[in-house]
């Protein structure tokens, strides 16, 4: 039997046959070879969409076939965050990654492996190594014929690396770090000007800045960031590279939107009781917000084994289901805040850099001698410091300072590449309250079960900072040291609220009942206007219905700019009447065919820049770059006495000065004739490799491009836009899915732009159009429904 006849032998319903023989290996059959780390045979469906259902015998082959999948879909994608994670960029890529892999190997767990392993349940640990050696087989199955390897790889003359169960416990990473806040609160105090922070970060809570004592603030810098700037703005693959190339190597594992505008974070999630709904059981709606414009952050598969049943997305090389159902329950997830990090300042001897002062001794620093391969030279051999277990971050031994970085991500139990599972396998609230000690990530859970139970858990690692606040930089003599972390009892939670319904949009969410000042998680959160619009909007309908939350997921309604227009001016300027006559007349609805829409964006644009002018003193503005917009509206309407002896006046002089310049902007950009301004003109979703700005990429990969949307970061159809970037979409839901709890097959769901990143595959863009319209899709999940909505059915079998 020839290879391509044994290939579509293993096909099921036939679809395949039409294909040509390289892409039915590809995308549609997998090879008859035995498969490796593979227990029992595995039967796997897949639908129109190209998710793969998949039914094993054991939850280990379940998660193998996962990785199987993930890396048939997505190879590329998950092997250059494993590459990156490993701080293995030089080897493949050149010595202008050196810093980077320096970088990332600070972030490596070092200490025993096999006593963190131990304490992961078993079948969970058992889930991951099959998930590894899932993605190990596909690459077994490249080596074997090389056709199958995704471009990327001959483009650029590499292998991929291969999967271990002990990289996930080594990859640590440096988590959700504030440190940068850290640096510019405490510069900003040694200025004197500790209060201006408030428009550049307000704090969310009833709180006073205290520096802790014995802090010298003067001597703070931003070089005191040292290796995470390394860690942050990795270098490019080629010279020409500037560009796209953060996008991919940036950390993406939930960072969501780290250099994107701040007021486009996070993501949204509801639950809302039976009682409150048509169909009398609980809706739960979730769309994470990360970012788009390169790699796709969701992969979406259906897993059965006995003893689970969970269909939904996960990210590309963390085993498991981040978002979706059970049979049992529903879960969605944001991100809540918790302050996960602190830079330790440290006092080095003076005769000896490699000796630092802690509880009144000099203390050496642990020392761990790397060695970094290196393409087209010699390998490099670093030294890396960490100081009780924190890595060391900058040193400046002129001044015998050193500046450790404690974070929660290298604590032991912090395995986050496990928690993800343990939340699959469980089967009732009780039950992932157990998970819930595996996550670290910073998170708000969502639960509705078929029951009719509703619950929503804060969790993540939080640390215990017994004598400051974790808002400034601390000494690190040990009288500052964290003391545990809480445990998830102590974080907030709700569980069957009397409201009926549950909102979290990673706005400051803490229960008024919760002793924050006892319990310090975080006093920054983002702007409350995705949250609120989601609480107006549920609490008008006494019947919420699945439609009305898929309504709601492309909800375009912008609070800023309601407050915007109740703020314009009676009788304005002559030169600013046109445009405040065009506001004024508006509903505040950012459509794609709204002119109104594109004006309001230029002219928001342009009052946070002259307020900023106005409100930040120049010996400040290095520090503080731009202010936060709920602040800023919020001041405008109380007319804040900080405006001047003539707030009032203030306030129309800057509304003014905007609607003038946000006018002439808006004809820069859309042309003379108002009637013909649409803001999804500019306001573009445009998808291409990561790293399209080599040639041979971007020939190889098209991009996705052309689409307009309406929105921006602050609705809660969340499109973000880069900060200082244009007005492309560059942050959003690419991912969203509303589950009609115990109805199953009515599930909803959109995946931006498809399941593969290979552009031969039919699932490469297939839904770029129906993501732009809105149109969600109900995904299979019983198994009579799997088995009708079908179009390729295969077998994988053991070695």
């Amino acid at each position: 039997m020839t290879r391509r006849a044994m290939l579509l032998a293993s096909v099921g319903l036939g679809l395949v046959a039409n294909l040509p023989g390289r892409l039915a290996a590809r995308f549609t059959s997998f090879s008859p070879r035995p498969q490796k780390g593979l227990r029992e045979p595995v039967e796997i469906l897949e639908d129109r969409f190209g998710i793969p259902h998949v039914r094993a015998n054991s939850v280990h082959d379940a998660y193998w076939a996962q990785g199987y999948l993930v890396a048939r879909d997505r190879l590329f994608q998950l092997d250059l965050d494993l590459r990156r994670d490993l701080g293995r960029m030089a080897e493949a890529f050149g010595p202008s990654f050196l810093p980077a892999d320096r970088a990332a190997r600070l972030f490596h767990y070092r200490g025993d492996l096999k006593a963190e392993l131990a304490t992961i349940p078993s079948d969970v640990v058992d889930a991951v190594r099959g998930y590894c050696a899932g993605i190990n087989a596909r690459i077994d199955e490249i080596a074997a014929a090389p056709e199958l390897a995704p471009r990327e790889y001959g483009i650029l003359g590499i292998a991929p690396l291969r999967w271990t169960l002990e990289d996930c416990v080594r990859r640590r990473g440096a988590g959700s770090d504030d440190a940068d806040e850290e640096i510019r609160r405490a510069m900003l105090a040694a200025r004197g000007l500790i209060d201006l922070e408030h428009w550049r970060e307000p704090l969310r809570l009833d709180w006073d800045f205290t520096v802790p004592e014995e802090l010298d603030c003067a001597a703070v810098s931003r070089d005191d960031l040292g290796a995470l700037r390394d860690l942050d703005r990795p270098p490019a693959i080629e010279p020409a590279l500037v560009a796209r190339i953060d996008g991919a190597l940036g950390r993406q594992l939930d960072r969501e939107g780290r250099r994107i505008d701040l007021a486009a974070q996070g993501s949204n999630a509801w639950t809302v009781a039976g009682s409150r709904t048509a169909s009398g059981r609980p809706i739960l709606a979730n769309d994470p917000h990360l970012a788009i414009g390169g790699f796709s952050p969701r992969h979406i598969v259906h897993l059965t084994a006995p003893g689970l049943d969970v269909i939904g997305a996960g990210y590309p090389g963390l085993p498991g289901i981040m978002q979706g159902h059970t049979d049992r329950f529903a879960f969605g997830r944001t991100n809540f805040h918790i302050d996960q990090t602190d830079l330790f300042v440290l006092e080095t001897h003076p005769d000896d850099p490699d000796l630092y002062r802690r509880n009144g001794e000099w203390t050496p620093f642990d020392l761990v001698e790397d060695t970094i391969a290196v393409a087209g030279g010699p390998s490099e051999r670093v030294t890396l410091r960490f100081a009780q277990g924190r890595a060391v971050i900058a040193q400046d031994r002129a001044r015998h300072r050193a500046i450790a970085f404690a974070t929660v991500t290298m604590l032991p139990g912090a395995n986050m590449r496990f928690a993800i599972v343990a939340i699959n396998l469980a089967k009732d609230w009780d039950g992932l309250r157990k998970a819930f000690r595996l996550h670290v990530s910073p998170t708000n859970l969502h639960y509705a079960d078929i029951d009719g139970n509703t619950g929503w858990h804060a969790i993540g690692f939080a640390p215990v900072r017994p004598r400051h606040d974790g808002l400034f930089p601390a000494p690190g003599d040990g009288s500052f040291d964290w003391t545990g972390v809480m445990e998830v009892d102590e974080m907030p939670s709700v569980f069957n609220p009397a409201s009926g319904r549950i909102i979290s949009a990673n706005a400051m969410n803490l229960p008024k009942d919760y002793p924050f000042a006892e319990r310090i998680l975080s006093f920054t959160w983002s702007d409350p206007f995705r949250h609120d619009r989601i609480d107006d909007v549920l609490a008008g309908q006494e019947s919420h219905s699945l439609d009305d939350s898929v309504a709601l997921l492309h909800d375009s309604f912008a609070i800023p700019a309601a407050r915007l227009i109740a703020l314009l001016p009676e009788n304005p300027a002559p030169e600013a009447r046109e445009a405040a006559a065009m506001l004024a007349g508006w509903n505040g609805d950012l459509d794609a065919e709204s002119g109104p829409a594109l004006l309001y964006e230029m002219v928001i644009a342009a009052l946070s820049e002259r307020f900023h002018a106005a409100i930040v003193p120049p010996e400040a503005r290095d520090l503080i770059s731009r202010v936060n917009l709920d602040a800023m509206l919020r001041a405008l309407a109380s007319l804040d006495s900080r405006l001047g002896n003539d707030p009032a006046g203030a306030r129309r002089s800057l509304i003014e000065g905007a609607l003038v310049d946000g006018w002439a902007n808006a004809v820069e950009h859309a042309g003379t004739d108002p009637s013909q301004w649409r803001w999804g003109d500019l306001h573009r979703v445009n998808i291409a490799h990561p790293l399209s700005d080599i040639a041979a990429i971007a020939a190889n990969f098209p991009p996705i491009d052309g689409g307009r949307s309406g929105g921006d970061g602050t609705t809660v159809m969340a499109r973000g836009m880069r900060s200082g970037g244009g007005y492309e979409v560059r942050h959003g839901a690419s991912f969203l899915f509303a589950a009609d709890v115990g109805n199953w097959d009515r599930t909803r769901f959109l995946l931006l732009p498809g399941q593969s990143a290979d552009p031969d595959s039919p699932h490469y863009r297939d839904f770029y159009k129906p993501w732009l319209a809105g149109e969600m899709m109900e995904w299979s999940f019983s198994r009579d429904a799997v088995d009708k909505a079908a179009v390729t059915r295969f077998t994988l079998s053991p070695d």
